[in-house]
Parts: structure tokens; sequence; C-alpha cells
């Protein structure tokens, strides 16, 4: 099947589980049609589906809980319960039970495609390589967080850009449009459920935010409280589109499907976030200029982006660990690996991306 029916029926899939906001799904629609690295990052449903036909060797690797839609644009950070800055995957949506190294190939295909649109001064094939030894070292060294304090000075000047300047943050939040519709009552329990007391009184708007999810609903609550602001989103989610490809492969609609956001974060070595609680099928966490993802405009620093590609392969290994009984498999299975094997892999999965790409610029 080709891109435009895998899409339909996704969407048909993901509708009998969750209330889709169709005016976001049409957005979506157009994103795609604009840009390569959008297109990439809003449809990880057809990756899911194409990756077992694709590489069928490297999907049969040992398997982790997955990220699964992870890209150059899935870093952010928060603040752990300590209050320190911390950096790292921000975005666990589509985790699933997985082959380890789709993460990586899924990785190194985003930065293939950035430096494709100019973003990254770097080679392919450097990237690559550098994004092994940083998963290896992670993975040898059983992991260690990113706490942006006074080690990783270099990665603070990368999350502390001006772009993350408090004004500007809470004026795109005060640009928000008011909800005029309903919102369901779970996801106000969900919201209300992180708030720092009861009784606040708060605003609640519709934020247009990511590509693999928009169409989801989502909803942010902004206050005031104690001379400052402060802002919660909760947004639907439903199980990984992995198991919409699985369910393809096997003809047959299995339900609901279980969500592992909770559970990844909670086994990863990471300091968490104490503000990210998945409530019933609603993920909700708090927003602020420091606790969001970080966008590939952001990425270009001179002399650092070798060394962030390191950085995100450690992290990668950071979740993979959360299944510890994978880490000598890993280990062992990525020493018989032939040499640019994730350069070989990345670029012909992204050969299938750019053809399904085509066609959906035709698509009336």
């Amino acid at each position: 099947m080709n891109i435009v029916k895998a899409t339909r029926l996704f969407e048909e899939w993901l509708g009998r589980r969750t209330r889709i906001d169709r005016k976001d799904l049409r957005l979506k629609h157009q994103r795609m049609k604009a840009d390569l690295f959008m297109f990439l990052r809003a449809t990880y449903y057809r990756w899911a589906q194409l990756w077992p036909q694709l590489c069928p060797e490297l999907a049969g690797a040992p398997q982790v809980l997955a990220v699964g839609d992870l890209h150059v644009e899935n870093f952010g950070t928060w603040r752990d319960a300590e209050g320190r800055l911390i950096w790292g995957v921000n975005d666990f949506d589509e985790a699933w039970p997985m082959a380890y190294t789709i993460d990586l190939v899924r990785l190194a295909a985003s930065a293939h495609l950035a430096i494709e649109a100019g973003k990254l001064p770097l080679k392919r094939t450097d990237i690559c390589k550098t994004l092994l030894e940083g998963y290896q070292h992670g993975m040898k060294e059983k992991g260690l967080a990113f706490v942006l304090g006074e080690k990783h000075v270099w990665l603070r000047g990368i999350a502390e850009n001006e772009l993350r300047d408090p004004v500007r943050f809470w004026q795109k939040m005060d640009d928000l449009p008011t909800l005029k519709t309903e919102v369901p009552i779970s996801a106000i329990d969900a919201i209300e459920h992180l708030m720092p007391e009861r009784g606040i009184e708060y605003r609640l708007a519709h934020r247009v935010a990511g590509l693999g999810s928009l169409g989801h609903a989502r909803y942010v609550a902004i206050a005031e409280w104690r001379g400052g602001r402060i802002a919660r989103e909760a947004k639907a989610l439903v199980a990984s589109s992995a198991s919409w490809a699985q369910s393809l492969q096997a003809s047959n609609d299995e339900g609901p499907g279980e969500i592992f956001y909770q559970t990844v974060i909670n086994r990863a070595v990471r300091c968490r976030d104490p503000f990210v609680h998945l409530h019933g099928r609603w993920i909700v966490r708090r927003l602020g200029p420091h606790c969001s993802r970080i966008e590939l405009s952001s990425l270009h620093a001179p002399e650092t982006e070798l060394r962030l590609f390191h950085a995100m392969g450690w992290e990668t290994a950071n979740i993979h660990l959360g299944v510890p009984a994978a880490r000598k498999p890993i280990l062992h299975h990525l020493q018989k690996q032939e040499a640019k094997w994730l350069y070989q892999a990345a670029e012909a999965m992204l050969d299938s991306v750019r053809t399904d790409w085509e066609v959906w610029k035709r698509k009336g």
C-alpha cells in the first residue's frame, strides 16, 4: 500500500481509540507536504510499518522499550525534584517493545535530513559514527543522566538559548486562543491533579504542537500563582503506532493497547521530571521556559555539534538501559555489525521516506 492508504488506515485506527481534532489533523496533512523533515516527524506510523520490511535483520536485534519516534528534535530540558536542569529525550508517545536499532536508525535519519536542510554543517558518516560511539559508551558505563550544572556547560549553553527566555515563552502562552469547546472531565481532572494546590483559577487554551501527535486532543491550563505564571498541559494518548503496524501484519485490530510512556520514564537511567504523569489516558506535564523540547534551529552550536550527537547517543542508551537484561546482548550485537551499518540503514529508510513524500505532495 502507498502512503495515502496507510495514512487513511492509521487515522481510522486512531479514531477508534481517541477523539481526533479534525482541524489540527488537516493542518498536519498540510505540514506533511511542506518539508521532508516535517513529513518524517509526522509519519512514524509509516516508519513502524516499513521498518521490518526494509531492515529485517536490524528489526530482529535485541529488544528494549524503544522511544520509537526518536529524532533530533525529540530532546529537551526539564527540572528534576531537586530543581536541577536536566537534558534528555522528552517525548515517549510512541514507546513500544522493539529492537534497540530502530531508535538509532531513526535518529541518524533525522540528522541526515537536518544536514540536507542546511541546519547542521556535518558529514552524515561522522554523525553516525559519533552517535554509535556515544551509545556504546553509555551502554558500557551503564548510563548516566545529563545534569546541566557544573558539568556539561557546553550543553547548557544550547539549552538556555534566547528562544527559552521567560518573557518570550509566556508571551507565546498568552497568544494561545482560549478554548470555546467543552473539555472532557477526565482531562480537567488530569490537569488539576498536577496543579500545586487546589482551587487555582486558570484559562484553558488550545495549543498546536508537535507533528506526530497533531490531531490528538491537547489542552493547556494557564494561571497566575503566587506572583508568577504556571502552565499545565494534558494530551490524549493511545498505544504506539507500532501496535497499529503489528495489527496490520496480523490482520487483527487488537483493541486499545498498552501505553508504555510511564513505564519508560520510570525505568530509564535519568533524573525524572516530577511534573510528568500518565493520568488515565492523558499525559500531563508542566510547561515552562526550560520545560520543553529544543528545536532544530537551536542545535547549530559551532564546534559542539558532534559533541551533541555523542550526547544523544548516550541518552538513547540511558533509555534502553531501562531493560537491564538487554545490555550485554546489545553490546554483543553491536560488535558483530559491519562498518557503516547505521549510515546504510538510515539511508535505506530515508529513500522510502522520500518516495512517500513525493506521493503525498501529489495528493489532492
